[in-house]
């Protein structure tokens, strides 16, 4: 992870735009928090990278993608650089949706008091819908 940091330093320093998407429309904050890389967010943040930059097939945000991946240190970086917990993906999800499907206590509760819980999947599902499903509660 640490050639990766000083390889987004470089490129930053270069002026690349933080926000570059590839072509299905993912950002290196996507792939960044998907992996787990706290510290190449907190840089691509920090040059102003579009914290709610969605991709073009799935509509996720880099919330979604930490949430899928349980990554609470990731999804606090997020919502300090505001990202909103109330975007729905392609699959009408909420990064709540996606935290209640990856099943993890601590992820829940990170994003619960900061989403809509109104909000549905398109199979009309609200998170707790999906918390209790998966969680068999």
């Amino acid at each position: 992870q640490t050639k990766d940091l000083d390889r987004v330093k470089k490129l930053l320093e270069k002026g690349t735009n933080p926000s570059l998407e590839d072509s299905a429309g993912y950002t290196a904050l996507h792939y960044a928090a998907r992996s787990g890389n706290l510290d190449v967010c907190q840089v691509l943040l920090n040059h102003g990278a579009n914290v709610n930059a969605v991709t073009r097939s799935g509509k996720a945000t880099a919330l979604h993608r930490a949430a899928t991946q349980s990554n609470d240190k990731i999804i606090q970086l997020l919502l300090n650089f505001y990202a909103d917990p109330n975007i729905r993906d392609s699959d009408g999800y909420t990064a709540l949706h996606r935290a209640a499907i990856a099943g993890a206590k601590s992820t829940w509760n990170l994003l619960f008091s900061k989403t809509d819980k109104t909000l549905v999947d398109n199979n009309g599902r609200t998170p707790l819908d999906l918390w209790k499903f998966k969680n068999n509660e």
